[in-house]
């Protein structure tokens, strides 16, 4: 039987955690963006954005790996989640798919730690408390052990993953 992960919400800044892995909330360039893809960018530092060039992107629902750099972190895990199109495009699944590539990625390398933020619940528009249940599912089924951390950047945000978790 698989030993069900670790999991617990925390509030504030991804970019600040001493962990394996932080999840970045990727467009397919991995080039950076806004809201928290900015924001890890930003705290990472040049080496990120050359490290992302070299990768030539990710289709939406993968992910891909790269070094912390400036982070604290170790690895930046960068998952490409949908953006909201009004739930029929398959859009559930390729959030689902984005976590489960996240872990595969983190597993795959040793690591034991991992912080997400709410992918796609940003700019993407994914409705956060459908995008709360499809995360939390999708780590509950495939986390194998990992230590995992929720990242909200905002008290509603924690308010809903709470609520998904439990």
């Amino acid at each position: 039987m698989a030993e069900l992960p670790d999991i617990t919400v925390w509030q504030g800044d991804i970019t600040t955690l001493a962990v394996d892995a932080i999840v970045n909330a990727a467009n397919r360039s991995l080039l950076g963006g806004g809201g928290v893809d900015g924001a890890i960018h930003r705290a990472a530092g040049p080496g990120l954005l050359e490290e992302c060039r070299g990768i030539g992107g990710c289709p939406t629902g993968e992910a891909r790996i790269t070094a912390g750099h400036l982070l604290p972190a170790r690895h930046v895990i960068h998952a490409v989640g949908p953006v909201w199109q009004g739930g029929d495009q398959g859009e559930d699944e390729l959030l689902a798919s984005a976590y489960r590539s996240s872990l595969r990625l983190a597993l795959r390398h040793g690591l034991s730690t991992i912080a997400f933020p709410a992918i796609s619940t940003g700019i993407y528009g994914f409705p956060p408390e459908r995008a709360a249940g499809i995360a939390v599912n999708s780590i509950q089924n495939n986390g194998l052990g990992l230590a995992i951390t929720l990242v909200a950047f905002d008290p509603r945000t924690a308010l809903i993953l709470e609520g998904a978790l439990a």
